[in-house]
């Protein structure tokens, strides 16, 4: 593998920059209307955001999605899990066109123009040490899926700095079993070696694969994690990646 120097991985991140400052404004432009009528899922936003990101994406990596026939259409909650290896990860996941909201640690949302997208967005904010938020955080998405909103969650909690697979937190499959919705599961191969955790200032060269699993039903929190996570880890280990 082949690292681009620093000037293409500031290129990227212009370029990154560059698409964002002509998204945000049509984001911001639809908003009045998406609150209106599409509080929840947020569909035009959703859309906006796919372009934007398929955009970025395809000046700087292949990306390959196998298993789309197993997305649930966004008319259906669902509960989104994926192994969480780089900043690319999320990039990655917006190319889908699912309207899910994802889970961030509320410090992100003061980076411009990313933080404003992600509120326009309906990203939910947690502050990781802080119990109260966390549930709170949990609420909102047994509510949002209760609405018709899909939710996702990194499972690990941060990303792996090692390209191994972590310890699966319970609170996602918590969501799904208390709403009934399906968890769908999502192996991510690549990401890591791109740009790898804490080295954003890198952009290998590369491409992404994405697998995305079949629904997963259940009631019990305990066995939707653990089904969700032997299907990633499975994955992973086919594809030269390890488990913690």
């Amino acid at each position: 593998m082949v690292v681009r120097s620093d000037v293409v991985a500031g290129g990227a991140a212009a370029a990154a920059a560059g698409d964002s400052t002509r998204a945000l404004p049509a984001m911001v432009v639809v908003h009045p209307l998406v609150l209106l009528f599409d509080r929840y899922r947020r569909r035009a936003q959703h859309y906006i955001a796919k372009i934007w990101a398929t955009v970025t994406i395809s000046m700087f990596y292949n990306l390959e999605v196998e298993g789309m026939e197993n997305l649930p259409p966004n008319s259906c909650p669902g509960v989104y899990v994926a192994n969480h290896q780089s900043f690319l990860d999320i990039y990655t996941l917006l190319t889908l066109g699912r309207c899910f909201k994802f889970i961030s640690k509320t410090s992100i949302f003061m980076f411009p123009i990313i933080g404003w997208a992600m509120y326009l967005l309906g990203v939910i904010p947690l502050r990781r040490m802080d119990s109260r938020s966390q549930l709170d955080c949990l609420k909102r998405c047994v509510d949002l899926v209760g609405k018709g909103a899909s939710v996702f969650f990194f499972p690990e909690g941060t990303r792996s700095r090692d390209g191994k697979l972590g310890v699966f937190k319970r609170g996602a499959f918590s969501v799904a079993a208390k709403t009934g919705a399906p968890v769908i599961a999502i192996t991510l191969i690549g990401t890591g070696k791109l740009m790898p955790s804490g080295m954003e200032g890198i952009l290998n060269s590369g491409s992404v694969k994405v697998i995305i699993h079949r629904p997963i039903q259940g009631n019990d929190a305990e066995t939707l994690c653990s089904e969700a996570r032997n299907v990633i880890a499975d994955t992973l280990l086919l594809h030269g990646y390890g488990a913690h």
